[in-house]
């Protein structure tokens, strides 16, 4: 599927209306179908963008040391009950070669992987793999944490609980001090 169809997902939100016993007519949910279907669109927009795509552009600097952006907020939706989840991504990589991305690039390929029916695990891999690919570094570390509605709000019920995922790839596989340096670096304020 290349487009989103909002047609679509207006009628399958009046279903879904009618199924929990409202009427889609009321006042208050007369519109409803068309903003979830607007909201929809631009929270799986990711569906249709490649994070890989950031990643095309580069400079060369005399830099092969430790790059790391932390703390990039995002928000997603949990593809197995299509609801939010939300936090924090830290990425980490060492550039070979001098090859480095625009740090915005790392915040891009964060919200592209985000904005799909998603899995933190899979975000976590997809970053770490895009940047391995395109820019060939040394090494890539990313963790990422979030908060599941899906935890919160239905099922457990335990706000507040916080996942996190981490990927090692390249020189960060082995190495479990360069790791730990990214993390310390991660917990500094």
């Amino acid at each position: 599927m290349s487009t989103i169809n909002l047609q679509k997902i207006e009628e399958a939100v009046k279903m879904i209306l009618e199924a929990v016993g409202e009427n889609p007519q009321r006042e208050g949910l007369i519109d409803t179908p068309k903003r979830v279907a607007k909201m929809y669109a631009e929270m799986f927009s990711g569906l249709h963008e490649d994070p890989k795509e950031y990643f095309k552009t580069v400079f060369h600097e005399d830099h092969e040391e430790l790059v790391l952006v932390k703390d990039i907020p995002f928000h997603s939706m949990c593809e197995h009950h299509l609801v939010p989840f939300y936090g924090k991504a830290h990425i980490a990589y060492i550039p070979r070669d001098g090859v480095v991305t625009g740090l915005s690039k790392l915040a891009r390929a964060v919200e592209t992987t985000a904005r799909r029916p998603q899995l933190q695990e899979r975000i976590t891999s997809t970053i770490a793999d895009s940047i391995m690919e395109m820019l060939n570094p040394y090494g890539v570390y990313v963790i990422v944490e979030a908060e599941h509605m899906c935890m919160t709000m239905r099922g457990i019920k335990k706000p507040g609980s916080k996942t996190v995922t981490a990927v090692a790839r390249g020189v960060y596989e082995q190495d479990h001090i360069k790791r730990n340096e990214i993390v310390s670096f991660i917990q500094m304020k």
